[in-house]
């Protein structure tokens, strides 16, 4: 006998790989040229040229050492380097011990996630959401409870979010830029958020800590700001990655930042790094912890994300698909032209364009186009769009 969770956990691959294993089957059919493949949120752009100049020298200077293990939470100068610099960037006071390194933002959430929960907590997420989420929480032990979306444009609908806010909340969920949406949250509601989550907390006598999952925060667009918000909200605890920002998605190299401004902050801290105990962690990636740390002012060339998300949503409008704008990331989420997004996501397989249908993100009715490929395939695959839609008509 096994888990019957974890067998479910591996036997029931996410639609998004699906679609992306397709896509590599039908490129052999068709040719690769001719598949259309927006289902992976897989950076387009290589690394600034400093990572790799950076992990070079290294490994040349320190051979000895680099493969080492590290202290559990993560080598205490690689951590000073990135306390520094969101000090620099955001302002505050923040510390190497505030920091613990991860295995990238999926493995920062499970500390925390795993280190927050108690018997019959839940954690409130906002759709549209990371479907990961749910594996998440549930393997913490805890409930997820889904708001669904605001529709029009990806904001949070405030009413619904205060019914789901129960005696039982441990935390909310928020990621902006979002993941599928591409819209960022304003000040104006991430303001109205911390409000009614410090009413909630003082109502139920403990603190709902808000858990702001930021992979990525630094691809935001023209005249669009990303508000920082553990300025806005004490009980924030960030967990991040470099996975999008320098283009590093496999070497895994995150963070999760506890505030000293969170309530029982030293608690928090040691129950995240006691949950990255638990759940055989160890250390994140010596090499990258120091590659990370002496780059992590630096960004890939993220522009080219802007460019493809003006041709593709002003293209897709004039065609008429209705799009939310969004902010930042490098994903859209228009609306499928049929109620039923699973068979709008089926007959865009028709067309060779692989579309991850957007009932998986707690958002039917929509699909989720990652656009962090060639502009040129953009371009090669607007007839296709323009196809699709006829299809309809």
């Amino acid at each position: 006998m096994v888990s019957q969770q974890m067998l479910e956990l591996g036997t029931a691959r996410s639609v998004i790989r699906e679609l992306f294993e397709y896509g590599k089957q039908r490129a052999a059919v068709v040719g690769a040229d001719q598949v259309f493949d927006f289902s992976l949120g897989n950076p387009s752009v290589p690394a600034p040229p400093q990572v790799n100049q950076t992990a070079v020298k290294i490994l040349t200077e320190q051979p000895d050492l680099i493969h080492c293990y590290t202290s559990a939470q993560g080598d205490a100068q690689a951590r000073e380097r990135f306390a520094q610099s969101l000090n620099r960037r955001f302002g505050g006071d923040y510390t190497a011990d505030q920091l613990y390194l991860t295995v990238g933002a999926a493995a920062a959430l499970c500390c925390v996630f795993r280190g927050l929960t108690c018997p019959g907590d839940e954690f409130v997420v906002l759709a549209p959401y990371f479907p990961e989420y749910g594996v998440f929480i549930r393997s913490a032990g805890a409930q997820m409870v889904v708001v669904p979306p605001e529709i029009e444009h990806f904001q949070i609908d405030f009413d619904a979010l205060e019914k789901a806010i129960t005696p039982h909340t441990k935390g909310v969920v928020v990621n902006s830029p979002n993941n599928p949406s591409g819209v960022v949250y304003s000040q104006a509601t991430l303001e109205r958020l911390a409000a009614l989550l410090t009413q909630k907390s003082g109502e139920y006598g403990h603190p709902i800590y808000l858990i702001s999952d930021e992979p990525y925060r630094e691809i935001a667009f023209s005249g669009v700001t990303v508000p920082w918000i553990p300025h806005l909200y004490r009980d924030t605890i960030v967990c991040y990655s470099f996975s999008k920002s320098l283009s590093l998605p496999g070497e895994r190299l995150g963070y999760v930042l506890v505030p000293g401004q969170v309530t029982d902050a030293g608690q928090v801290y040691a129950a995240v790094a006691g949950a990255g105990r638990a759940l055989g962690y160890v250390n994140a990636p010596s090499l990258f912890q120091q590659v990370t740390s002496l780059c992590c002012d630096l960004t890939a060339d993220l522009a080219v994300y802007e460019r493809n998300c003006a041709l593709l949503t002003g293209a897709l409008r004039e065609m008429g698909y209705h799009v939310a704008q969004p902010g930042g990331a490098f994903y859209l989420f228009p609306r499928s032209l049929e109620a039923d997004d699973l068979a709008f996501s089926e007959r865009a397989k028709q067309f060779d364009l692989l579309l991850v249908p957007g009932s998986g993100f707690g958002a039917p009715g929509h699909v989720r186009i990652a656009y962090c490929v060639q502009t040129e395939m953009i371009e090669r695959a607007l007839p296709r769009f323009q196809a699709l839609a006829d299809s309809y008509k």
